[in-house]
């Protein structure tokens, strides 16, 4: 599951990180509204929570943008103002759920697997049915003829990423972004040592090379 933080207090935005990658999450931390909606327009996120009060571009404009362009990402809003014409401004915009800082780590968290599983329910029933491969996104694993395959959480974003595009190639950059995350201090050499533990575990064959450029899943039922 890979999360968009948009929050203007450093330290804070820190914490909160830290937390989250340790519940699973891989996690973009933004301190900048303008450039956290850039990265929301423009990048793959399952969940985006959003700080009211931010630099350059405040929380209630992100959301209005991100609905006005069609972007349905669940969105939680974080704020210290606990007025509730705000909270009607913010839900009516298009947020998902709101709230009040100070808040306990766990409510957090809670929100945010209510938001996933609001979200699963919209991806039918989190199945992904391509090539004669079904992909379970929320309990990583996927079935192969008769074949029950257990993958790793990487690995299943990995292979969600190539069968949502399947036919299509998808970069090595779009493919590090979606896995590590922009900020990530991984090595860009994973997305290649990932692409192997995947093949070694679906078959070599699903999985097509374009040199220079990045990893392909075709669009067909008859891979032996």
């Amino acid at each position: 599951m890979k999360l968009l933080l948009i929050e203007e207090e450093t330290q804070f935005s820190k914490t909160l990180c830290q937390t989250l990658k340790k519940e699973g999450y891989v996690v973009d931390c933004i301190i900048d509204g303008e450039i956290g909606l850039e990265m929301a327009l423009f990048g793959s996120y399952d969940l985006i929570v959003l700080d009211w009060l931010l630099p350059n571009i405040d929380g209630l404009t992100i959301v209005k943008e991100l609905r006005f362009q069609g972007i349905t990402i669940p969105i939680l809003f974080l704020t210290s103002n606990d007025r509730m014409d705000d909270k009607i401004d913010g839900l009516d915009a298009g947020a998902d759920d709101y709230l009040l800082k100070p808040f306990v780590t766990k409510e957090l968290l809670a929100r945010l697997r209510a938001l996933s599983r609001r979200k699963s329910k919209e991806l039918v029933a989190s199945n992904l049915m391509v090539s004669g491969l079904i992909l379970n996104t929320l309990k990583c694993n996927v079935v192969k003829g008769r074949d029950f395959i257990k993958l790793t959480r990487k690995e299943t974003l990995l292979l969600e990423t190539l069968m949502r595009n399947s036919g299509n190639v998808v970069t090595k950059e779009r493919i590090f972004e979606r896995l590590w995350g922009s900020y990530s201090r991984n090595e860009f050499a994973n997305v290649d040592l990932y692409i192997y533990y995947l093949r070694k575990k679906i078959g070599a064959s699903y999985i097509t090379t374009v040199r220079g450029v990045g990893y392909y899943l075709e669009n067909k039922s008859d891979i032996s």
